[in-house]
């Protein structure tokens, strides 16, 4: 765990140059839009060890994989979102020395995350191997108001010297991805050109030909003023730049603004990007850059009006919540449903940029909460219109009549997951896309979306589990055999409680819904079934009888749900009881021994219970958690929210506290030693979770908020915002009780406590702990 990132509130705060967390920071302090987003590498040239990453959402390339062997229904390669041209490039060269911080005495450096206004600054003062020294000043951002627009204003001052300082902005499409799988560069050039006062790429990725035009303009100010200047253009392959000499004194300031623009293929004809590129940097750079930032400023206020959460009295958890809404915020704004939440999201490479299951368990919750409800229904949206390619995955696999497996990691539906025991074992995904469906419908009171789209998903999938289970003669019982849970420290196991207990809630919510759906437009139910063949009577009828039949594992002397056949037949050793020495497991232990264990990776029985609270007693859960979570390492993202929400709803708030600490602040404090890759978007909104179900206690019940809150000790207050059912709501939580605040025109009904409570349209309420 590192500790080096500095406490405020609002921001995010380096102090000092150690190239030892470089790449940490260069994760931490990333940037994005929600179309496009970048490390925080920066701009001058540095040659130390560094992750270049610029990335354009839903642009992909079909990396093959890298597998000596085949099976059938093996993906043919791995999606990755491409590393794209590097636009924040500006080399800085001082009388005829570069500068690189690589190479440099600094003295003084300072790099700031902004989040409350959405800008990155970076300061510092260095010194040449000449002795020459500068002060730089850089701030930037990737606009949330003209989403396809980024800038960059860059300053130097000369300390103790007069000379020339030239600044080379560029724009370098000859990029890598870290992770080619054969060392493969991504993208051909199109076509290019410099202009007085910028320049353009446009390039073309290969296989899936995805076309990206990136642009730059430039203006050079001297103390503040416009200067004429006499660029020039520097072009080779997949590069263009401008070459700008300015005789400086010392103390006298320089800086350069560049406006820069990505448009892809997937958002214009790819005929008219040039001129749609010219077009926006034209109007950036007529807003300037004060105007664009000042624009930025009022859109990241409006997003935080309706999703901060203040925390009094603990400045480590306030920033830490912040952060992750903040990454959260910028890595998805619901605005187009082709595009979704990759785990990694704008920080990284790892995993692809593509879609896990992460999405509907962990994201769908703090988008249905803080933004319009469009923003959750596009995402499931994505997954509809991907149905088509998950009843193709299914039949890669030998399931027949209409079955859908969803992939595991995909960027158009098709499955492109490369680790077998992934692809063909953990199946709770589909689960967990069902389970967004009626997390979506519960708290919106969008039935229609289940007439419309929900049900045609729905019937699919528990065509699939009605197929994927094998009656087993012994036992007089189904079960399900050779799968993957949650906690992927297991490998083709035998009857995943979890894995089971989802497949049969499934099927039973199909045919809730399926009667809802009869009700609502009978109409639009038959069209359905016609369509997609689906004999009600036998199919449902068969689905009643695996409910009724299927075997989940039970300890009756432990009085715990097994987390699967044969897990108590291993070596029984608490985490606690391991050698500090041991940790991370993943890093530290051959796969063999990890699978020989008992240790658990992530929630996987108590992912179940988080689930389905409601069917279990507060002694069940009880059991459970204090079973499970004394052998869980944490060692996914993923892990520590659910284990903060169920430690919250038992009272346990050491052990709550802890892990929201735990998930808050895994990137900040690079808990698990791996930041460097990019930042844990997707658990980010476990993060939220933690705060406002966890110690806000906010469940839906019956069409209704309910809260029992508590804060810890150490907490004076806490503060959030829930968007429900056209009402917005401000809940603050203290020792005192609960303030309740509508904000909205719309009267609502709520339970506070285990008593239900009125809230009229515009007032508020104050409910005695």
């Amino acid at each position: 765990m590192k500790n080096y990132i500095k406490a405020g509130e609002w921001s995010i705060i380096e102090e000092g140059f150690d190239p030892h967390h470089h790449q940490v920071s260069e994760s931490i302090f990333s940037l994005g839009n929600g179309r496009m987003g970048q490390r925080a590498n920066f701009e001058e040239a540095y040659s130390g060890q560094s992750l270049l990453g610029n990335y354009v959402a839903g642009v992909y390339y079909p990396d093959k994989t890298r597998v000596g062997w085949w099976k059938n229904g093996y993906p043919e390669y791995f999606a990755k979102v491409l590393n794209a041209a590097n636009w924040t490039t500006i080399d800085v060269n001082i009388d005829g020395e570069q500068l690189d911080l690589a190479k440099c005495e600094v003295s003084s450096f300072r790099r700031e995350l902004n989040m409350k206004d959405g800008y990155l600054k970076r300061n510092f003062r260095a010194k040449t191997t000449s002795g020459k020294e500068v002060e730089v000043e850089a701030i930037r951002f990737c606009s949330m108001v003209d989403d396809e627009a980024t800038a960059i204003k860059y300053t130097i001052t000369p300390i103790n010297f007069s000379g020339t300082i030239t600044l080379t902005p560029a724009i370098d499409g000859d990029v890598v991805n870290k992770d080619s799988n054969y060392d493969e560069k991504f993208w051909d050039e199109i076509s290019k050109a410099n202009q007085p006062d910028g320049g353009y790429i446009v390039m073309r990725t290969k296989k899936t030909g995805f076309e990206v035009a990136t642009g730059m303009r430039f203006i050079i100010l001297q103390n503040d003023k416009p200067l004429q200047v006499n660029a020039q253009s520097i072009g080779k392959e997949k590069y263009v730049a401008s070459k700008i000499e300015v005789q400086v004194l010392q103390g006298q300031s320089i800086s350069i603004i560049k406006y820069v623009a990505n448009l892809s293929s997937q958002n214009h004809k790819a005929e008219e990007l040039v001129s749609e590129l010219n077009k926006t940097l034209k109007q950036i750079s007529q807003k300037g850059f004060d105007t664009m930032l000042a624009e930025q400023a009022a859109a990241w206020a409006k997003k935080w009006q309706h999703n901060d959460i203040i925390i009094e009295g603990d400045i480590s958890a306030q920033q830490a919540i912040r952060f992750n809404i903040f990454q959260l915020n910028q890595t998805y704004t619901g605005e187009d449903d082709r595009l979704n939440i990759g785990p990694k999201g704008f920080t990284g490479e790892k995993y692809g940029g593509s879609t896990y299951w992460d999405t509907e368990a962990y994201c769908v919750p703090f988008y249905l909460a803080t933004a319009d409800q469009k923003v959750t229904r596009n995402l499931l949206l994505y997954r509809y219109k991907q149905l088509g390619k998950a009843i193709e995955n299914a039949a890669l696999l030998d399931f027949k009549n209409g079955a859908a497996l969803y992939p595991m990691v995909t960027m158009d539906g098709t499955e492109c997951h490369n680790e077998w025991e992934i692809t063909f074992e953990e199946i709770h995904r589909n689960g967990a896309i069902a389970y967004a469906i009626f997390n979506y419908v519960r708290y919106t009171a969008d039935e229609a979306y289940l007439t419309d789209y929900g049900l045609e998903v729905l019937i699919a999938i528990s065509r699939f589990w009605s197929q994927r289970i094998t009656w087993s003669q012994d036992k007089q019982q189904y079960v399900m055999l050779g799968v993957t849970g949650p906690n992927e420290y297991e490998n083709n196991i035998n009857n995943n409680w979890y894995t089971s207990t989802l497949a049969t809630w499934c099927m039973d919510y199909t045919m809730q819904v399926i009667e809802k759906v009869k009700a609502a437009d009978k109409a639009k139910y038959d069209a359905l079934t016609a369509r997609i063949s689906f004999d009600e009577a036998t199919e449902t009828s068969r689905f009643k009888h695996i409910i009724e039949k299927m075997y989940l594992p039970y300890d009756t002397d432990q009085q715990v749900f097994l987390q699967q056949d044969g897990y108590l037949d291993k070596e029984q050793i608490l985490v606690k009881d391991l050698p500090a020495t041991d940790r991370p497991l993943n890093q530290k232990w051959s796969w063999d021994r990890i699978l020989r264990s008992c240790y658990i990776k992530q929630a996987d029985v108590l992912q179940g219970i988080y689930f389905f609270e409601d069917r279990y007693d507060i002694e069940t859960i009880r059991r459970n958690f204090d079973f499970y979570e004394p052998r869980t390492v944490h060692e996914s993202s993923l892990s520590p929210c659910v284990h903060a929400i169920l430690a919250a709803k038992l009272g346990d708030e050491e052990r709550a506290y802890e892990f929201y600490l735990r998930t808050s602040r895994l990137d900040l404090d690079d808990y698990n030693n791996d930041t460097e890759d990019g930042c844990h978007i997707t658990s980010m909104a476990g993060t939220w979770m933690s705060v406002v179900e966890g110690f806000g206690g906010m469940r839906v019940r019956d069409g209704k908020l309910l809260f029992n809150p508590f804060i810890p000790e150490k907490w004076t207050s806490l503060s959030f915002h829930i968007g429900f059912q056209g009402a917005l709501l401000n809940i603050k939580v203290s020792k005192d009780g609960v303030q309740l605040k509508n904000l909205s025109d719309k009267q609502t009904t709520l339970v506070v406590y285990g008593k239900e409570q009125t809230l009229n349209a515009n007032s508020e309420l104050l409910v005695k702990s």
